[in-house]
């Protein structure tokens, strides 16, 4: 079993910065490939970037155009999102997910074995 917890969300203003962290509570972070997700109101859940075991990997949604970057610590059992030039359109709630295969994580559809509650990120024009 594996608990994420998603942190570091909030408002800003369009061109700002947040990052965003994700917590697990595993014995077994470094199994698991790890990916970011975000929700606006009324939209389906959207992949945003994933990251490999080792972190030598790293896949982003194309929206993104070189504005955010995922990193993960195996030794905190953690992984970040790093967001800058914030726009409107990226006011969403944002998921950390955990699974065994990177691949599924990029390209899975709607299942991964394990999800975050969500960190809310507002940004206001």
């Amino acid at each position: 079993q594996v608990q994420l917890v998603e942190s570091g969300g909030g408002l800003v203003q369009a061109g700002g910065s947040l990052k965003l962290s994700c917590t697990a509570s595993t014995r077994t972070f470094e199994r698991y490939a790890m990916g970011w997700f975000r929700q606006a109101p009324g939209k389906e859940r959207e992949f945003v970037a994933a990251i490999t075991v080792s972190g030598g990997g790293i896949s982003y949604a194309d929206f993104e155009k070189g504005r955010f970057t995922i990193s993960r610590d195996n030794s905190k059992n953690m992984m970040y999102l790093q967001m800058n030039n914030l726009k409107p359109e990226d006011t969403a709630v944002y998921y950390c997910a955990a699974d065994r295969s990177f691949e599924t994580m990029r390209l899975g559809g709607a299942q991964r074995e394990y999800w975050g509650r969500g960190t809310q990120v507002a940004v206001s024009s």
